[in-house]
Order: structure tokens, then sequence, then C-alpha cells
């Protein structure tokens, strides 16, 4: 085939593809040629510039950062979600509720088993599921870390299970144990207890965890919850914890902090959320840019969902290291 053949025929398949829209069948019928040949020459199409291109959508500068984030970070989705600076928080986690509301509908199917964590971000998903038109779902729908202590309710992981679970038409576990107990020993008799057997072996069955991150440890959620005094902080603070995830902290590079704490600690445990379908992470705000890497690079979540400026710091701090 001379080269103006060829230049001939790469553009009357593009128009039959692209234009007439011919699937590679017909158009290997119609011109008598192998469809492998037909699907050969579309690429070279694309290649030669013949064929171009070009998605205009208004959500393109998210997709590429989305993109970047999934890159970087082996991730299996990133969301991404408009933001900007001087702009209320609760505006920010109205919009993360939302984006988490439609990847938990998309995703959720029957005979599955799916953790929540808590916190005001997981509540702000919550309480968007139930505005949201959600399939039902045979799924059970479980605590993944003990109460909180001093916590509005709105924010109490047995209220976010509550919810979520009305919003699928799924059923719901309640765990009814402190996160974190004041001795390694009443630790270790609650989770010997019948009671609670089978939240534990849920966690074992688990498909899907959806999870906030905590901020560094000078403002966590644990702080205001009462859960450790300034020695408690300072010690955690020494071993470099950025953050943690349903109570269980880590550093920056993902690597999870063993203590007296996490002795002390009714959660599933991080390494458990590496080998899920889904472990839905979501997060925003500048001060959580460490936490966030840190729970990215231990491999903890492999869907990340935050906002725009959020997003950027955490690549341009990954790219630091």
């Amino acid at each position: 085939m001379s080269e103006l053949d060829e230049s001939r025929i790469l553009v009357k398949i593009a128009q039959m593809y692209y234009e007439d829209e011919m699937n590679q069948s017909e158009i290997s019928r119609k011109l008598g040629v192998h469809r492998t040949t037909v699907s050969r020459l579309l690429k070279k199409a694309r290649e030669d510039g013949i064929v171009q291109i070009k998605i205009n959508s208004d959500h393109n500068q998210f997709i590429k950062l989305e993109r970047k984030l999934e890159v970087n970070f082996g991730l299996k989705e990133a969301r991404v979600v408009r933001s900007s600076s001087g702009e209320k928080e609760e505006i920010i986690k109205q919009r993360l509720g939302k984006a988490g509301s439609g990847v938990l509908n998309r995703i959720i199917k029957n005979d599955i088993t799916v953790g929540f964590a808590w916190g005001t971000t997981l509540a702000a998903l919550a309480n968007q599921l139930l505005d949201y038109d959600c399939k039902s779902a045979s799924a059970i729908i479980t605590p993944l870390v003990g109460a909180p202590g001093d916590m509005k309710n709105e924010y109490h992981v047995n209220t976010i299970v509550s919810k979520v679970a009305t919003a699928f038409n799924a059923k719901s576990r309640q765990l009814c144990v402190p996160a974190i107990t004041s001795k390694k020993e009443t630790k270790e008799a609650i989770v010997k207890d019948d009671n609670i057997k089978e939240i534990l072996g849920l966690w074992d069955e688990l498909d899907i965890a959806v999870v906030g991150i905590g901020a560094p440890i000078k403002s966590s959620n644990m702080v205001w919850t009462g859960y450790f005094d300034n020695q408690e902080i300072e010690c955690l603070a020494k071993k470099d914890a950025v953050g943690d995830i349903a109570s269980r902290f880590y550093d920056i590079n993902g690597e999870v902090i063993e203590s007296y704490f996490s002795e002390r600690t009714i959660a599933i445990k991080l390494e458990k959320l590496r080998n899920l379908d889904y472990s839905i992470g979501i997060a925003s705000s500048t001060e959580k840019v460490p936490s966030i890497l840190g729970a990215l690079r231990g491999g903890f979540i492999n869907v990340l969902i935050t906002d725009e400026i959020t997003a950027r710091q955490i690549i341009e701090k990954d790219n630091e290291n």
C-alpha cells in the first residue's frame, strides 16, 4: 500500500468509526480487511494526528488532578471537589459527603460488608446519603471502631452506621464499647465478650471501608473527645505520629505506630484496610495534608475523596520528599 493510499484509508476508517459510528467488525466487512487491521489503523490515525480527541467538560481541571493522585499513589479512584480559599469548612464537607455518596452508591452491592469509622466528615456523608437516591442493597453496615467519648451524637459511629443502613435499606450492627479503654486489661476483657464477637468477625469479612483521616496530634479529634492528656500526646509526637484512621496512628511514611494506646484501642487494624476491595478515605484541609499523605503512603486507602486545595498540597508535599 502506497503512502497516499494508506493516508486515504486512515481517513476513511476514522470517518466510518468516529463519524458514522460503525463498529470495527462492520468496517472490516465493508472494506474487506481484517478486523485487526482496522484496529491498527485506528490507532495509527490517532498517533499521526488524523484523529484528535478532545474532552470538553467543566470537570477537566479536577479530572487531571484526580488522575495525578491515582497515578502517584496507585489509587483505584480519586474524587476531588471544588474549594476556594476562605470557604467555610462545613460547605466543603457537604461537597465531600455528596461525592462520597455517589461513589458508595455506585460500588455497593448485595451480600457484602461495609464498615464505617466516625467523625464530622463521615457524618456529612451519612446525612447526604439520606437525601441521595440510593439503591437498595442487602449489605451489612458495621462500625470499625468503638464509640468515641464526649462527642455529639451526630458524629457517633453508631449514628453514622444507622443512617447509612437506612439509606440503602441494609442491615446495621452497633458497637457499644469505647474506642480506647483506660487500661489494656479492660480492652482484653471486652474483645473476649460474646456480645462483640460478631463485629470482630465482620472486620475479617469486610469488603468496603469508609474512614475519615484524623489531623495531627495537636488538634486531633482524640484530644477534644478527652482520650489523651498532654503527656500521652507528647508520647505520640515523639513517635512522629501525623494522624489516625479509626483511632490507630501512623507516621508520614505510613508506618503503623504501636504503643500503649494501640494496646487499649478497640478498632480494626490498619493492616486489614490494605487488602480490601475498597478502602475509602474522606478528608480535607491544609492541616490534614501530612495525615492524608501518610495514609496514602501506607496503603490504608485505595480511594481518596478530598477537595481541590488539599489535593494540590498533597501532591506538592509528596514531591518534597
